[in-house]
């Protein structure tokens, strides 16, 4: 018998080629958006005191002198628009081109690759990602199972008021408060940077903080909903403690819904907590996307960041299914 049948090989084929329609659709909605930006990159980058020459060499050097995509509505001198064909030769075919041989261009105002950019800022986002989730699992895990344990009691009314004050306060407030308590009041900590291991707390804690009250209503609601089940009772019957009924069985059932608000929260930390990178000064991919891309018009590193955010999106998802097949074998039966 054969490892994979011609069902499962044309079920990952399937998903594999769908994955890459999400990819180019999503990079190709934001290179129309940008080219529908007014403004000129060239004036944006060398300002408006260059001379025409250096503008000239600017836009050849970046292909600003071709057309954007195929086709293009110019205007007639009469001031009406018609359909000019521009056939492969424009920016569009030339940047899946230059994707396809692992090259995302240069930057407009540094001329450094593209690539080279994102590799230097991306660790310190899979680093701030990775801490925030293990926070987040760490403070709500055990706060859902114990509000789900002591259902209707003071325990579990704290544990929904927490988790209602988490949800409730977005990053861009938790995040100067804690700045200012921790780095202004006390000075335990740095206010922003990557110098330090430590400097990731205040970070970290401002992504998972709201993260641990989602997870934490979510394992509170499946642990509910799994405690009246049969396979509890049948568990008590035969003499099992709680603490194992709970931690063993009730606990890895219940984690099934979670698993996927987790990975896509994954995704979601991945692809660059915008507003926490700035506020902390933490220089990841959402900096680098905000601050060198959009606002300095810097249309390649701006393709090459949702490049790469979209990208991460699949990876996170693929990942969470996975899982999420391994923790229920009655998905991989279906």
């Amino acid at each position: 018998m054969p490892l994979l049948s011609k069902h499962t090989i044309l079920g990952v084929l399937r998903r594999f080629a769908i994955l890459l329609l999400v990819v180019w659709t999503v990079v190709s909605l934001v290179t129309i958006l940008i080219e529908l930006v007014p403004g000129d990159p060239a004036v944006a980058v060398l300002g408006e005191q260059a001379t025409p020459e250096q503008f000239e060499q600017f836009r050849q050097k970046h292909g600003l002198d071709r057309p954007p995509f195929f086709f293009s509505f110019p205007r007639r001198p009469d001031g009406a628009r018609h359909f000019q064909w521009h056939g492969p030769d424009n920016r569009y075919t030339e940047y899946w081109q230059g994707i396809f041989r692992g090259d995302m261009g240069l930057s407009f105002r540094t001329d450094r690759p593209v690539v080279g950019l994102i590799l230097e800022r991306y660790p310190a986002t899979i680093e701030l990602a990775v801490v925030a989730l293990l926070i987040a699992v760490v403070i709500a895990i055990p706060l859902g199972v114990v509000a789900g344990k002591n259902r209707g009691t003071w325990i579990d009314n704290a544990a929904s008021v927490v988790a209602l004050v988490g949800i409730s306060l977005p990053s861009f407030v938790i995040g100067p408060m804690l700045v200012y308590l921790f780095a202004v009041k006390l000075g335990w900590l740095a206010p922003s940077g990557r110098f330090e291991w430590s400097d990731i707390i205040l970070p970290a804690f401002t992504l998972g903080a709201a993260l641990s009250a989602i997870l934490t209503r979510m394992v509170r609601s499946s642990v509910i909903e799994e405690l009246g089940e049969d396979y509890v009772r049948t568990a008590r019957a035969k003499g099992l403690s709680e603490t194992t009924v709970v931690y063993k069985h009730v606990l890895k059932n219940g984690l099934i819904p979670v698993v996927t608000i987790l990975g896509l929260q994954l995704g979601v930390l991945l692809a660059g907590a915008i507003i926490t990178e700035k506020i902390f000064g933490w220089p990841g991919l959402g900096l680098l996307l905000v601050e060198d891309g959009i606002a300095k018009r810097d249309y390649r590193v701006v393709q090459g960041c949702v490049l790469v955010i979209s990208m991460t999106y699949i990876v996170a998802n693929t990942l969470t299914d996975m899982i999420y097949r391994w923790l229920d074998p009655r998905i991989r039966l279906s």
